[in-house]
């Protein structure tokens, strides 16, 4: 499949769980992941987050309510979330959504360190965000 490595495991289901607030993968080898939309959001492969290159992060906060609202697929290979506070540039690939869910404490340790050296937390608002913002790259 286009955009996935001969390794790489596919979904064979995809389950969005509103209440509890997590996107439930279930993949080919048998890996089952529940990944957190907060997760999913401030890790976002977007420009918007991750900028046009290495040191150009975007440090994402007050997502700690975010939702998922529409899921569409792209191709075979990744699907595109729409999230409640209006971001909706991110494609998830098969394998990143793998590597988000096997490496989810990782992820989870690496944004709390930076909230706490930024001097943030989880429901701090983004600084200069309208609210429902997070259209487009916010590098333009």
């Amino acid at each position: 499949m286009a955009g996935l490595t001969p390794d790489t495991p596919t979904p064979e289901a995809l389950t969005v769980h509103g209440a509890s607030r997590v996107l439930e993968v279930a993949y080919s080898d048998g890996a089952s992941f529940r990944i957190p939309f907060e997760l999913l959001r401030v890790y976002s492969p977007s420009a918007e987050v991750q900028g046009h290159g290495p040191g150009q992060e975007v440090l994402q906060t007050g997502k700690r309510e975010v939702s998922i609202t529409a899921i569409e697929p792209v191709g075979n290979y990744a699907i595109k979330p729409f999230f409640s506070d209006g971001h909706e540039s991110g494609l998830y690939t098969w394998e990143y959504l793998y590597e988000l869910g096997r490496r989810q404490d990782e992820f989870w340790a690496q944004y709390l360190d930076r909230l706490q050296e930024s001097g943030m937390d989880r429901d701090t608002p983004m600084p200069g965000k309208a609210t429902g913002g997070g259209h487009g790259c916010g590098s333009h």
